[in-house]
């Protein structure tokens, strides 16, 4: 008896991403609706039509939260919010019911691993060993003299314990 190869099956039972055609956009670049220099969740949004016409399932948009930008919106402030050089959250619904409307699901890039050193998350992480978040980041205690606890580099210069 020949065995069915997984991907075979009927694809109205699988999950709909397997197989599906993602676009992903980085906000920053893409398409800058206000003249600032700087691409805008409207920007995306004027763009939609031509993304759907390209046949794409989903698009997965890169960070657009609050962020000091120390790593180009990486470095993210507040997970539930907008950075004002992308818009709004009014203009993120809009994006979103405008795709849903050209049937392109929306995915949004979550990088919880990158949390800004302005996150309420690492205000916490940092106040003491105790807390509830206390883990959420890697701390270390320094060397006996007082210097790093070791020679960690960050891509942003200079060690990455300072």
């Amino acid at each position: 008896m020949a065995q069915m190869a997984p991907d075979s099956r009927n694809a109205g039972d699988r999950p709909w991403w397997k197989g599906a055609v993602l676009y992903q956009i980085y906000p920053r670049s893409f398409q800058d609706s206000n003249g600032d220099g700087i691409g805008d969740l409207p920007g995306i949004t004027a763009r939609l039509e031509h993304v759907a016409r390209l046949g794409v399932d989903a698009i997965w948009i890169s960070p657009f939260f609050p962020s000091p930008m120390r790593d180009f919106g990486y470095d993210i402030a507040d997970y539930c919010g907008v950075d004002p050089i992308f818009g709004t959250l009014a203009d993120f619904d809009a994006l979103v019911a405008r795709a849903h409307e050209l049937g392109i699901k929306v995915t949004i890039d979550q990088v919880y691993a990158h949390s800004s050193d302005l996150h309420p998350w690492f205000a916490q992480s940092r106040q003491d060993r105790d807390n509830d978040k206390a883990d959420w980041f890697v701390w270390a205690d320094p060397r006996a003299d007082g210097t790093p606890p070791n020679n960690w580099q960050s891509v942003f210069g200079g060690p990455a314990w300072t």
